[in-house]
C-alpha cells in the first residue's frame, strides 16, 4: 500500500514501504543512482538509493529522468546525510510515466515567477508553488474550522446573479445570445427577454446579499466561494476571478464584526504557523525575510482601532510625502494604509466609520449623517485585507440609499423584504482569500497564490 512522504517517520526505519511521485533530480553513479522523489505532500524530497539489486532498475535506468513519475518499493534506512534522517533503499522500481528530459520546462535551476505563470499546469511541482498550495489549503481548512467551531453554518451563494452588490458596475455579463445577431427590442436595445434567464445576468461580485438572507433566518452563516470583477487592473494585487470568505451575523453590530474579523485572522495565521512550519521557513528564507516574525507579531498584537477621521488626521500630520493627496472624504489608497500599519502603529489596524459617500448602499448610516458603520482591517505589506460593515436594517433608510445611488429597488425587492419581515441588526465582512494567502506567504504577486490566475488578457488553462 502506498504511503505519502509526509507520513514517513523515523520509527519506520527497517520497514518496507511503497512511495509514488515525481523525480526531482536523478544522479547516476557507476553502480547506483540517487533519486530525489516528491509527491506534493511535503517540501522535503525523499532520497532513494537504487542499484542493480532493485527489480527493473537496469531495464528503466535510461528512462529515469527529472519529471517522470515512478512507484518505488524499498526499505526505510537511516540516512548518513545531514539533510534527511532517513532514505529509501529501493528493492523495486516501476516507471509510471516517462518525461522527455529535452523538452521538460522545469530543469534543475531557479525559474522566475513570470515564467512559471506561462506553465501554470506544471508550476505546482516547484518548491515555491508547491509550498503556496499547501499553505492555501491550510488557510482554507482553518477558515472552515474557525467558523464551524463558532457555530456558523456554511452556505453556497449563487455564482450567476442579476444583482450588483457593490454598485460599481464592473461585472462579467452571462448570456447565451448570439453576439453577432442579438435580438433587438425597438430595433435599438438588446431584448434580454430572449436570453436564457430572460433578463441581464452577471457573474457575482459577492455572495453577501444572499448570505444576509440566510443570516436573517439561521443567525450566523458564512460563504466561501469564487467571485468576479471585470476591472481592468493589471496590478500585483488584483485578479478578475478570486475567492471570498464572507460571514454574516444576525443580532450583531460593528463591534461584533470587528471582533470576529480580528479573531478569524489571528486564528488562520496561528494555524499556519503551527502546521506549515517547513513551508513558512522556505518563504522566510527566499521570498520575504522576517516573514515568520511578522506573522507571529500579528497573532500576538491587539489590533489598533481608530476612526477614519482620526486616520486622516494622522496622515495629514505626518512628514511623509504621498503620491495621492490626503483629505477627508477620499478612499484611502494602499500607500496610506501601509503607512498606518507599517510605520505609524507598527501592527494591524482597523479603521471604522468611513464617509458614507464612498461606501456601498447596504452599510448602516451613523447618527452623524456623514459616516457609515463600516470597517477595514489593514495589515503590513498588503493594506486592506478585510472589509466589512454593519448592514442597514432600517427599511426606509435603505430604500432611500438605494434610490440615491441610482439602483433599481425592484431588482432588490427580496433584499428589502428582510427589512419588512422581522428585521434585525446584522453585520458581516468579506476577505479576499488570495490576499490572505499572499500576506501569509509573503509572495509579491497575487497571480502566484491562485492555481490558475485570471486577469486582463489572460484566461489560459
Amino acid at each position: 500500500m502506498r504511503i505519502k512522504i509526509n507520513q514517513i517517520k523515523e520509527s519506520d526505519i527497517g520497514k518496507k514501504i511503497t512511495v509514488k511521485g515525481w523525480l526531482k533530480t536523478v544522479r547516476n553513479q557507476k553502480t547506483f543512482s540517487f533519486l530525489d522523489l516528491n509527491d506534493g505532500s511535503t517540501l522535503q524530497d525523499l532520497q532513494i538509493i537504487a542499484d542493480e539489486s532493485a527489480k527493473n532498475y537496469t531495464k528503466i535506468i535510461e528512462d529515469l529522468t527529472t519529471g517522470c513519475s515512478v512507484s518505488i518499493t524499498g526499505e526505510v534506512v537511516k540516512s548518513p546525510g545531514k539533510e534527511q534522517s532517513f532514505e529509501i533503499k529501493a528493492t523495486e522500481i516501476e516507471l509510471i510515466g516517462k518525461c522527455d528530459a529535452q523538452t521538460y520546462p522545469l530543469q534543475k535551476k531557479r525559474h522566475s515567477f513570470e515564467f512559471l505563470r506561462t506553465i501554470a499546469n506544471l508550476r505546482p511541482r516547484t518548491n515555491s508553488l508547491g509550498a503556496v498550495t499547501r499553505v492555501r489549503n491550510a488557510l482554507a481548512f482553518a477558515t472552515h474550522k474557525f467558523f464551524q467551531e463558532k457555530g456558523f453554518l456554511y452556505i453556497n451563494t449563487p455564482i450567476i446573479t442579476e444583482s450588483d452588490c457593490e454598485g460599481a458596475g464592473e461585472m462579467f455579463k452571462v448570456t447565451t445570445l448570439d453576439l453577432l445577431k442579438p435580438p433587438l427590442k425597438n430595433k435599438k436595445e438588446i431584448d434580454f427577454e430572449k436570453d436564457f434567464f430572460e433578463k441581464p445576468t452577471f457573474l457575482t461580485v459577492s455572495g453577501q446579499l444572499e448570505a444576509e438572507c440566510y443570516a436573517c433566518a439561521m443567525s450566523d452563516v458564512y460563504t466561501f466561494g469564487p467571485t468576479f470583477r471585470a476591472e481592468n487592473s493589471n496590478t500585483a494585487r488584483h485578479l478578475a476571478e478570486f475567492w471570498m470568505v464572507e460571514p454574516e451575523m444576525a443580532f450583531a453590530d460593528l463591534n461584533d464584526d470587528m471582533d470576529c474579523a480580528e479573531e478569524y485572522l489571528k486564528y488562520c495565521i496561528k494555524y499556519v504557523l503551527e502546521n506549515c512550519k517547513e513551508d513558512l521557513t522556505l518563504f522566510d528564507k527566499f521570498i520575504s525575510k522576517g516573514l515568520v516574525k511578522k506573522l507571529e507579531h500579528v497573532v500576538n498584537s491587539k489590533f489598533e482601532r481608530l476612526s477614519y477621521t482620526k486616520a486622516i488626521e494622522i496622515l495629514q500630520n505626518t512628514k511623509k510625502k504621498f503620491e495621492f493627496p490626503v483629505k477627508w472624504g477620499i478612499d484611502l489608497q494602499t500607500e496610506h494604509e501601509r503607512y498606518l500599519t507599517e510605520e505609524h502603529f507598527k501592527k494591524p489596524v482597523i479603521i471604522l466609520d468611513y464617509p458614507k459617500d464612498i461606501k456601498a448602499f447596504y452599510m448602516r448610516n451613523n447618527d452623524d449623517g456623514k459616516t457609515v458603520a463600516a470597517m477595514d482591517v489593514l495589515v503590513e505589506g498588503v493594506g486592506e485585507i478585510i472589509g466589512g460593515s454593519q448592514r442597514e436594517e432600517r427599511l426606509e433608510v435603505l430604500e432611500e440609499k438605494i434610490k440615491k445611488m441610482g439602483l433599481d429597488p425592484k431588482t432588490l425587492w427580496w433584499y428589502l423584504d428582510l427589512r419588512k419581515y422581522g428585521t434585525v441588526p446584522h453585520a458581516g465582512f468579506g476577505l479576499g482569500f488570495e490576499r490572505l494567502v499572499q500576506f501569509v506567504t509573503g509572495m509579491e504577486n497575487i497571480r502566484d497564490v491562485i492555481p490558475f490566475p485570471r486577469y486582463p488578457g489572460h484566461a489560459e488553462f
